[in-house]
């Protein structure tokens, strides 16, 4: 009780103005989870940060305190599909995202071009049996070595380690070419045509040692019909999900995704 009422009273005493604000109270959980966008002028960010830590400690709260001012750095993964790629990096220029894209790495050399033509570096390390282990240490260096915030799997088709599943733990988001947990494994838009689908889709969720079962952000469906061939298939079903990760990079780098035990609170 009063959370919301003494959160407003701590900004109005240290000059703050709130611009957005939503919570949630989960009764399964008997979480209580609150966002906050506001302006303060009065204190400076590491201020702000001392004045928190003693406001929260009573209240027994886990928080973060984040400039809105500053894009989420963020190293983008990918294979041989690159749809979800080139739409990322075209809403990152365009300003559509807050995203900097500090680095681009793939198994494959398709799209060293693609990232000549926004800046971006790219690292070409190729994956097998025998290198996974040397290719993962170097990937993670790469984004250690870029203070990367988020590692986006824009259709990285290789299947990552237990342990660097959790070294990424609550900062690696993929996309999965279907509307989970439906038609997993490979050519799924040929498992839809035979089976004569109605809908299909596709789903963002963070990255976890459980193949495909990490918490989802966001999904969404086209609707298909009997007239629809594999190709058509395949083509609506790069565009779903070229939304459905921008959506969910979008809200997750505006710090609006709050994890919520194998699920997720979004204040979108």
């Amino acid at each position: 009780m009063g959370i919301v009422y003494a959160v407003s009273g701590f900004l109005l005493q240290n000059g703050g103005n709130i611009e957005e604000a939503a919570q949630y109270n989960d009764p399964a959980t008997g979480l209580f989870f609150m966002r906050v966008q506001f302006v303060c002028e009065q204190l400076s960010h590491d201020a702000l940060k001392s004045q928190l830590t003693a406001f929260a400690e009573p209240f027994g709260m886990a928080w973060k305190l984040h400039a809105t001012t500053q894009p989420m750095r963020a190293v983008i993964l990918v294979s041989k599909e690159g749809h979800c790629l080139n739409d990322l990096l075209f809403r990152c220029k365009s300003g559509l995202l807050p995203v900097d894209v500090r680095a681009i790495i793939s198994n494959h050399r398709e799209f060293y071009q693609l990232a000549a033509s926004y800046n971006i570096p790219f690292h070409h390390l190729s994956v097998t049996a025998a290198t996974k282990a040397q290719a993962e240490a170097r990937q993670l260096e790469i984004i250690e070595n870029e203070n990367a915030e988020l590692v986006i799997l824009a259709r990285y088709m290789q299947i990552l380690s237990n342990d660097m599943c959790r070294q990424l733990a609550g900062r690696a988001i993929n996309i999965h070419h279907s509307f989970l947990p439906s038609f997993k494994g490979a050519k799924p838009y040929h498992q839809a045509h035979d089976r004569g689908v109605k809908l299909i889709g596709a789903t963002a969720h963070y990255v976890t040692a459980d193949l495909d079962e990490g918490p989802i952000i966001e999904q969404d469906v086209a609707r298909a019909d009997h007239s629809k061939t594999t190709e058509d298939l395949t083509a609506m079903g790069r565009d779903t999900e070229s939304q459905v990760l921008a959506r969910a990079v979008k809200w997750h780098s505006e710090h609006r995704v709050l994890l919520n035990g194998h699920k997720t609170v979004i204040f979108k």
